[in-house]
C-alpha cells in the first residue's frame, strides 16, 4: 500500500506531503483544485510518460517520490530480487524528477532505473482507473485483454506456449516470403553475388597480407637511412683507430700487466668481455650489410598490391578479415538462391507443419479463452445486482479466425476477437456496449469489473479519478457501497463528486485551490476530521450557500455509511 507521498514543484503544487491510511481515501474538491494532479503524480511514479509540461512554471525541475509498505507483496519483492535491489525493511521508495527539459529521471530504493523498470513496479503497485478506462471499455480491440487478464495463470502460460510457436512459424513464413521474391530481382541477385565472389577470389587475398606489406614497403622506403647508419656505425667499430682496434690495445695492455697486482684482473676481464663482446656486434653489422638489397622494382609490386586490397576494402569491407567474412556470406547465399526451389519445398514443408503445431496452441488458447469469458460474464453479472443494474446482462462474444490453413490467420494475440454486449432491459437483445451503454452504466461495468479482478490483480493500490461520472441517485448509493467494499480488501484511492462515496471514506483528504499576493496560483491539501467531513460533504450537496439541512443530510449520510460498513 502507498503510506506516503511528496510532490515539489508539480503543476500547480509547490509542495506537498501527505500521508495515506488503509481502506477507502476520498479526494474532494472542486473542479480544477488539483485532485486529478495528484493522480498524474502517482501515475508518473508508476512509469507513465512525462513532459516539461508538468513541471511547476519557473522551477528547474519537479520532484515526485512515494513510500509503500511491501510486506507480503511477492510479486514486488521477486522483481527486487530479480534487479539486486534491497528490500531489507518491507519498504519501497520510487522516485522521479522532471527536468524542465522534459527529461526524467527515476529511482527505486536510491537506486537509479530506466523508466520501463520503473513502470514494472507501477504495474504491480498502482492500478489507476478513470475516463481511459470507459474508453478501453469501449474498444473492441481491448476486450481480449481483459479476458486473458481474468484468465491469470491458465491462460498466461497457454499464451505463452502459443507465443513461442507463433514466433518459429514467423520465422519460416518471413523466409519463404524471402523466396518468394521476385524472378527478376532474384537473377539480378544471382549476377551480382557471381560477380564479387570472382572478384574476391581473383583477389587472392591472405590473412595478415596486408600488415606485412606494409612492414616490408616502410623499410624499402628506410633503406638508404639503414643503410647508411649501419655502415657507418660499422666503420666506428671495426678498423684502424676504430673503437675495437682501441679496445685491442687496451686489452692486450691489461692483461700484460694482471700478474703484477691480483686487483687487475678484474679490469682485463671486463676489457676482454666488452671487446668480444663488440666484436661479436660488429660482425653481426657486416653480415646485415653484406645481406641488404635494394629493390625499387619490389616496392613497385608492393605498391601495386596494396592498391588492389584498398580496391577491394572500399568494395566489400574495412579490412582483409572483413571482406573474407562477406566472401564467406555470400557463397553460402548464392549456394541457397541455385538451389532455391528446393530449398523453398522444404521451407514451405516445415511452415506447414509449424503452423499445424500453432493450431493446435491457438485452439487450446481459444477454449480456454471462451471457458473464462463465461467466468468474466457471470462474475460481472452478479456484481450488477449490487449496482442497481438488476436487468442488465453481460455477455462476451468470442469468435475465431476462419482461415486456419495459412499463417496469415493467425496474430501474435491468437486466433481470438472478443467483444463485450450487454442490455439493460429485459426483453431487449445484446448489443456492443459502446452502442447501448450510457456514461453512468458504462462507471458501474467498470466498476463491477473491477471488483470481479481484485483477486487477479493483486495487492495493489487501487485509483478511481471520477469514475462516478453521470451516476446519481439510488446508483450513486449503490457504487459507494461498491467501492467501500472494494476497499475492506485493499487500499482504494476516489476522486468524486459524490457525497454518497465521500460518506463512505476512511480518510477524507480536501482540496483547495488558492491565489497568493504574488499572483501565483497554489494547491492546499488537508486531511480532514470528522466535523470538517460534515462540512465538506455539506458543501457537496448543497455548493457554497450550505444550510442546516444539507449538513443534517451530511450527518445523515455519514452515519448510513458507518452502518453499512460494520
Amino acid at each position: 500500500m502507498l503510506t506516503e507521498l511528496q510532490i515539489i514543484n508539480f503543476a500547480i503544487i509547490d509542495k506537498l506531503n501527505v500521508s495515506f491510511e488503509d481502506g477507502l481515501t476520498v479526494f474532494t474538491g472542486e473542479t480544477g483544485a488539483g485532485k486529478s494532479i495528484i493522480i498524474d503524480a502517482i501515475a508518473l511514479l508508476g512509469g507513465a510518460r512525462g513532459s516539461a509540461d508538468y513541471v511547476r512554471h519557473g522551477a528547474k525541475k519537479a520532484e515526485l517520490e512515494a513510500l509503500f509498505d511491501i510486506e507480503n507483496n511477492e510479486r514486488v519483492i521477486q522483481l527486487l530480487d530479480q534487479l539486486g535491489l534491497d528490500h531489507t525493511d518491507d519498504q519501497l521508495i520510487l522516485r522521479r524528477d522532471i527536468a524542465h527539459t522534459g527529461k526524467s529521471v527515476c529511482r527505486v530504493n536510491g537506486k537509479l532505473v530506466t523508466q520501463s523498470v520503473l513502470q514494472q513496479f507501477g504495474t504491480l503497485l498502482i492500478d489507476i482507473h478513470g475516463q481511459h478506462e470507459h474508453q478501453r471499455l469501449l474498444d473492441p480491440s481491448k476486450h481480449l485483454d481483459f479476458v486473458d487478464r481474468f484468465g491469470g495463470s491458465t491462460i498466461e502460460k497457454l499464451k505463452q506456449a502459443y507465443t513461442e510457436e507463433y514466433q518459429k512459424a514467423t520465422k519460416l513464413a518471413a523466409q519463404c516470403s524471402r523466396y518468394n521474391q521476385d524472378e527478376k530481382e532474384v537473377a539480378q541477385r544471382v549476377d551480382l553475388l557471381h560477380y564479387q565472389i570472382k572478384d574476391i577470389e581473383a583477389g587472392h587475398l591472405q590473412k595478415d597480407e596486408e600488415e606485412q606489406l606494409l612492414e616490408e614497403k616502410r623499410k624499402l622506403l628506410n633503406y638508404e637511412k639503414v643503410f647508411q647508419t649501419l655502415k657507418s656505425s660499422y666503420g666506428a667499430l671495426d678498423g684502424e683507430h676504430a673503437a675495437l682496434d682501441l679496445l685491442r690495445q687496451t686489452a692486450s695492455g691489461l692483461d700484460s700487466i694482471r700478474d703484477l697486482d691480483p686487483e687487475l684482473n678484474h679490469f682485463s676481464e671486463s676489457v676482454s668481455n666488452c671487446f668480444y663482446l663488440l666484436e661479436e656486434q660488429a660482425s653481426s653489422i657486416r653480415n646485415y650489410l653484406e645481406q641488404m638489397e635494394y629493390n625499387p622494382e619490389r616496392l613497385n609490386e608492393i605498391e601495386a598490391r596494396l592498391n588492389e586490397i584498398q580496391l577491394l576494402k572500399r568494395k566489400y569491407g574495412n579490412n582483409v578479415d572483413e571482406i573474407l567474412t562477406y566472401y564467406v556470406q555470400i557463397k553460402k547465399e548464392l549456394d541457397d538462391l541455385n538451389s532455391r526451389d528446393q530449398n523453398f519445398d522444404a521451407l514451405h514443408e516445415a511452415l506447414k507443419a509449424e503452423i499445424g503445431v500453432l493450431r493446435d496452441c491457438a485452439v487450446q488458447l481459444s477454449r480456454a479463452r471462451k471457458q473464462t469469458s463465461g467466468k468474466l460474464a457471470r462474475a460481472i453479472n452478479h456484481e450488477f445486482k449490487d449496482l442497481c443494474m438488476e436487468h442488465a446482462l453481460i455477455d462476451l462474444h468470442v469468435k475465431m479466425n476462419g482461415n486456419l490453413e495459412s499463417f496469415s490467420g493467425f496474430s501474435s494475440e491468437g486466433i481470438d476477437h472478443v467483444s463485450f454486449y450487454i442490455t439493460t432491459n429485459p426483453g431487449e437483445p445484446f448489443k456492443p456496449l459502446a452502442k447501448v451503454a450510457s456514461g453512468g452504466e458504462l462507471s458501474r461495468v467498470m466498476l463491477a469489473m473491477k471488483t470481479v479482478f481484485r483477486k487477479v490483480i493483486g495487492p495493489v493500490t487501487i485509483v478511481f479519478d471520477e469514475v462516478d461520472t453521470g451516476v446519481s441517485g439510488q446508483a450513486a448509493q449503490a457504487m459507494a457501497e461498491k467501492i467501500s467494499s472494494l476497499s475492506q480488501n485493499a487500499q482504494v484511492f476516489c476522486i468524486t463528486h459524490l457525497p454518497q462515496v465521500a460518506a463512505m471514506a476512511d480518510q477524507h483528504i480536501s482540496i483547495e485551490k488558492y491565489v497568493t499576493k504574488d499572483e501565483r496560483t497554489h494547491t492546499h491539501v488537508k486531511t480532514l476530521d470528522d466535523a470538517e467531513k460534515v462540512q465538506e460533504i455539506s458543501r457537496m450537496i448543497s455548493g457554497p450557500l450550505m444550510t442546516d439541512l444539507a449538513r443534517e443530510h451530511a450527518k445523515e449520510l455519514i452515519q448510513l455509511a458507518e452502518k453499512i460498513k460494520q
